[in-house]
């Protein structure tokens, strides 16, 4: 496994060259540019704040701020909008990339590497433009909200687990491409972003301890919500989440990729 990424640094100009093409080209013919990398996910958290704010904004105690909703909304966002990119992009990653991978021989892995690269560059663009709108809301600046780096770091590297096991599985089974729309969609609804955890009963948050996703958005809307330092414990079960997916993910890549290419 080691030898994958071993491959992916001497290939290194190659992936950082590709993920500065594909940052800049994406926005280069469109007359909003980077703007789009904020408007898509900043439409969807209006349409949830306006829907939803004034059912939610009393159940969120321990924040004095009129848009203490839509900080919360944004937070939890932040996480999962960087997931789901990884994800859906790596998802039809080799199969998008059939046609190189059959007449080139390069590390196959710097594919999902490259994802990951410009995923992270749009997400820290969101984050950034985030801290200006929580300036604007009179949500005040914290230097606790320099944990969300390394926490950015454990869910790149579990997004990436998931987005290459899911993208292995569809070079040899199509349907997978067409079913994770839906399961998406319904991991997103079953992790509190859109609504508080204090609406759930307790006795059901016992299911949600076993939901990823739920262990990540809560510690971003810790830290970027009520600027709280994470708990070394939480920090320690990101990183064995994090840690145990990629070993998982490697492992399938390591069987698979002698085949994928015949598949394709």
């Amino acid at each position: 496994m080691l030898n994958m990424f071993l491959a992916s640094w001497r290939y290194r100009h190659f992936i950082l060259n590709s993920i500065k093409s594909d940052v800049v080209v994406r926005y280069k013919r469109s007359k909003l540019g980077w703007l789009w990398v904020l408007l898509n996910p900043f439409a969807q958290m209006l349409i949830y704040a306006l829907i939803f704010s004034s059912i939610i904004s009393s159940k969120l105690p321990g924040i004095e701020n009129k848009y203490a909703y839509a900080i919360y909304l944004m937070s939890g966002s932040l996480a999962w909008s960087l997931f789901i990119e990884v994800v859906n992009r790596c998802l039809n990653i080799f199969i998008e990339f059939s046609n190189l991978l059959k007449k080139v021989s390069f590390p196959k892995f710097s594919l999902v590497v490259i994802v990951v690269g410009t995923s992270l560059v749009n997400n820290m663009i969101l984050f950034c433009s985030m801290l200006f709108v929580f300036a604007f809301m009179g949500h005040p600046f914290s230097w606790n909200y320099l944990f969300i780096f390394p926490l950015t770091v454990f869910l790149l590297i579990f997004a990436m687990s998931i987005g290459l096991f899911l993208g292995i599985l569809n070079v040899f089974l199509r349907d997978i491409s067409q079913a994770m729309p839906v399961v998406l969609q319904v991991w997103f609804w079953f992790t509190p972003i859109v609504y508080p955890l204090s609406i759930i009963p307790k006795k059901l948050h016992v299911f949600l301890e076993f939901n990823p996703l739920f262990h990540f958005t809560k510690l971003y809307q810790a830290i970027l919500v009520y600027s709280q330092v994470p708990s070394l414990k939480s920090m320690v079960v990101m990183t064995v989440i994090s840690i145990l997916f990629l070993l998982f993910s490697l492992f399938v890549f390591k069987q698979a990729q002698a085949e994928i290419v015949d598949e394709l």
